[in-house]
């Protein structure tokens, strides 16, 4: 299993979850094998000026299959979810804490609330 986070440093597994996904300056890709990280690779995000999109096609060329954020647009999640790739939103620690939190079954997706403008 592939999991991606959007995250604000490069540190490694220390490194902290991002504010919103689109304008993270790096993604974690963090492979899975069984309950245990395997790997860890950190880029840089090639779409610092994104088109709508982009960043989620980009997700399914690397094939993720999970992607957990903090923040996240709704038509962002419309397009990773037509390419199968489950959305966690609302999370929040370092890449350690966050994959932990997902392998133990303690993640749950926050749902957008609609508010009247």
């Amino acid at each position: 299993m592939l999991i991606a986070i959007p995250v604000a440093t490069d540190r490694g597994e220390d490194s902290a979850i991002s504010e919103h996904f689109g304008r993270s300056p790096y993604y974690a890709f963090v492979k899975i094998e069984g309950d245990k990280i395997v790997s860890i690779n950190i880029e840089p995000n090639p779409f610092s000026q994104h088109g709508p999109g982009q960043i989620p096609g980009y997700m399914r060329e690397k094939g993720v299959d999970v992607l957990i954020v903090r923040g996240i647009g709704r038509k962002a999640i419309e397009y990773l979810n037509e390419y199968g790739i489950q959305v966690i939103r609302g999370a929040h620690g370092t890449i350690k804490e966050v994959v932990q939190n997902f392998l133990e079954g303690k993640l749950e997706s926050v749902e957008y609330e609609h508010k009247e403008r």
